[in-house]
């Protein structure tokens, strides 16, 4: 293992220490990991998707999916590497879920460690066992979903099931924008930690 993480610089090589604690279940290394990268991954999806709520939301979808998959991170690549490619994957999808008018993507995209890594594009092709891991998925986050309190489980509900809009969701809860946007971003806090507290179950 030494000899494969020699070659990574010495912040990849702090990475893989904390990457080795957070598959231990160390909360305070998720917590790192998210400090170090959450801006950098942050500002690449908002060149990918042009709005910063979308943005933000992707972001934390990312970190999501990334601590969810933790296990199955290798140390072949950095986990900057690793963590990019998810982020960038995941606006990927986003970007032909919405149809969004775009600017062309660039076909590498580079990591703090100054790595440059192809963009890769998902084959969207029927995969049997890719549906059921989704499906598992999806009932987790439902189930998470029903634990919050009933204000923030309805903010949850119109943005990303009914998929509104934070003005839409204003006007529907006859809120101010900057109220439901405050709301909204404690409720995906809480969102997070309930999914992060069933992954540890499992």
């Amino acid at each position: 293992m030494e000899d494969l993480n020699s070659k990574f610089s010495s912040r990849a090589q702090e990475d893989l220490e904390l990457v080795a604690k957070a598959k231990e279940g160390d909360q305070n290394a998720f917590s790192k990991l998210m400090a170090r990268y959450r801006d950098s991954i942050f500002f690449m999806v908002l060149k990918m998707v042009h709005n910063r709520d979308d943005a933000e939301d992707l972001t934390i979808e990312a970190f999501g999916k990334a601590f969810n998959n933790i296990g199955n991170y290798s140390a072949d690549f950095a986990f900057s590497t690793w963590l990019f490619k998810i982020a960038t994957n995941n606006s990927i999808d986003f970007i032909r879920k919405k149809r969004l008018v775009t600017t062309p993507i660039d076909r590498t995209t580079t990591t703090e460690d100054g790595e440059t890594t192809p963009i890769a594009v998902r084959d969207h092709a029927p995969d049997p066992e890719e549906a059921v891991i989704k499906e598992q998925r999806a009932q987790k986050i439902r189930g998470a979903i029903e634990q919050l309190s009933p204000k923030y489980r309805s903010l949850i509900e119109l943005r990303y099931l009914d998929e509104l809009s934070y003005e839409e969701i204003a006007e529907k809860l006859d809120l101010p924008l900057g109220t439901v946007k405050a709301q909204l971003f404690r409720a995906k806090d809480m969102l997070y930690n309930l999914l992060k507290v069933t992954r540890e179950k499992y």
